[in-house]
């Protein structure tokens, strides 16, 4: 088996296959305007590839495609619909590699991230999905004797998907398994910095099986496309992964339109508790470096708020700035050796930048980066950088920075702990490193968040539910109770005698 040292990933680049079209009916085809938009690689601030621009017409032309291949998708035998979604997950692992070169070179996440996170993962999140389509289950009720009450459970129709270009497969995967699987059909609006590997996704879907219709991905900006399906008449459900401004978006179009099931993800300002009874400080602080340099910050639930203990406050900081030298250095992203890839754009670079100089502005004192990389000749590359002395009020530990930016705050107290990881607009995730297991228990009832992690974090599988409470969203998924979402409930009553 050739290992991922061994492979010229930039000359596999050069010769991937680019998806540029949208895909309709189970065929790639332009948009009806043949408007088009570039797509630019991070890792060196070059277009690589132009896609098609989706507007109102190319939204309702997949929309109605959906609805054409609904009723067979729908009616289909659930044990079919599993074997061609089971197919759909191996061919994920089959194309892994095109499918990681497209989101590396849209978006900027390390090859080796790609293929051992991304490909993998998405895969699973299809095969876990696959096996609830003959598990679905309705209901009798305890009736007087002269009826007969039964429940169904339904799949709604058109499911619109919004997803972000942060974890372009696994977003993806994340909202269409569950659709498919409850049998619905698909419109697909992925973000415009990281579509390709969306568009790939809808032909292997077609490769194994899946009818025409069923999966559709339009491409385009989220004023134009992602409004369009969230606004739309026949579309049942949007599942929307963002931020929080757009997520309010959402809740209007349904609003203004059919009042749609809306479920959001929202992103998040985690907390990352250190006690000074903490068992492994060393394992604390990797944690906390994976959790905030990972992708490098680009997710919802990065451990951007490390609070601290005052008993082990400068230890930590001295563990994490020495441990984040060794492991975090910004790189080529198609080099296997790579940790660190560049941000997604130069607008988010330029985001990021102003972050680090509002936190020295602030009164926090940075320690480590808050610069571009000396070597970074081209790119949107950031350095990974941590501040001390941060006040909870400061713009970088309320606003979700969305880059490599952990900011570290001293606590003495229990309370004033919990106080703190509160005192957010989010909730989507935490964690918290103790000793004391009735300490633990209790931080974990206190703290406001979706998740919580006891002496880990970062750890989970399909049968823990994933969203957040607060203003980190509506929804949950990644579990069993994901597929019941993309159903509706169906109250038959019968008159017997």
């Amino acid at each position: 088996m050739t290992t991922k040292a061994a492979i010229d990933w930039h000359k596999l680049a050069r010769e991937l296959r680019v998806e540029q079209h949208h895909f309709i009916d189970g065929a790639g085809v332009p948009s009806i305007d043949r408007r088009e938009f570039a797509v630019v690689n991070p890792a060196n601030a070059e277009v690589h590839v132009k896609v098609a621009r989706g507007s109102v017409d190319d939204v309702d032309r997949a929309v109605v495609a959906a609805q054409r291949a609904f009723p067979a998708w729908s009616r289909m035998a659930p044990r079919q619909r599993m074997k061609i979604l089971m197919d759909f997950a191996d061919r994920i692992e089959s194309d892994g590699q095109d499918l990681a070169l497209m989101d590396t070179l849209d978006m900027g996440m390390p090859i080796s991230n790609m293929i051992d996170g991304e490909v993998a993962e998405a895969a699973d999140i299809f095969r876990f999905f696959a096996e609830t389509c003959d598990k679905i289950s309705g209901a009798v009720t305890p009736t007087d004797a002269s009826a007969f009450n039964y429940i169904l459970r339904e799949p709604m129709g058109v499911v619109g998907a919004i997803t972000p270009w942060n974890f372009p497969l696994t977003q993806a995967a994340g909202k269409i398994a569950p659709a498919l699987a409850a049998g619905n059909c698909v419109v697909l609006k992925p973000s415009e910095e990281s579509p390709q590997s969306a568009t790939r996704l809808a032909r292997l879907f077609i490769d194994a099986g899946g009818p025409p219709g069923v999966f559709n991905v339009v491409n385009g900006y989220g004023h134009e496309a992602g409004k369009a399906l969230a606004k739309h008449m026949q579309v049942a459900k949007i599942a929307f992964t963002g931020s929080v401004a757009v997520g309010r978006k959402m809740m209007i179009y349904a609003g203004k339109s059919n009042l749609k099931h809306v479920a959001t993800e929202l992103g998040g300002k985690s907390p990352q508790i250190i006690l000074g009874d903490v068992d492994d400080l060393d394992y604390a602080v990797e944690c906390a470096m994976h959790g905030i340099f990972g992708n490098s910050g680009q997710v919802c639930n990065a451990a951007s708020r490390m609070l601290v203990h005052e008993s082990v406050h400068d230890e930590f900081i001295e563990r994490l700035i020495n441990v984040t030298r060794e492991n975090y250095v910004p790189g080529d992203p198609l080099d296997p050796l790579t940790s660190m890839g560049p941000l997604v754009s130069q607008k988010q670079q330029q985001t990021v930048l102003a972050y680090l100089e509002s936190g020295q502005q602030e009164g926090a004192e940075l320690l480590l980066g808050g610069r571009i990389p000396a070597t970074a000749k081209n790119g949107f590359f950031i350095e990974p950088s941590v501040f001390r002395n941060v006040g909870n009020r400061m713009r970088i530990a309320q606003d979700e920075i969305f880059g490599p930016v952990a900011s570290i705050i001293r606590f003495s107290s229990l309370e004033e702990a919990v106080s703190i990881a509160n005192d957010t607009i989010y909730g989507l995730t935490a964690s918290i490193f103790t000793r004391d297991l009735a300490t633990a228990h209790r931080l974990a009832r206190d703290v406001q968040a979706g998740v919580v992690w006891l002496n880990t974090m970062n750890e989970s599988d399909m049968t823990m539910p994933w969203g957040g409470v607060k203003q980190s969203g509506t929804g949950r998924d990644n579990c069993l109770d994901t597929v019941y979402s993309y159903l509706q409930t169906k109250s038959v009553w019968a008159r017997i005698s």
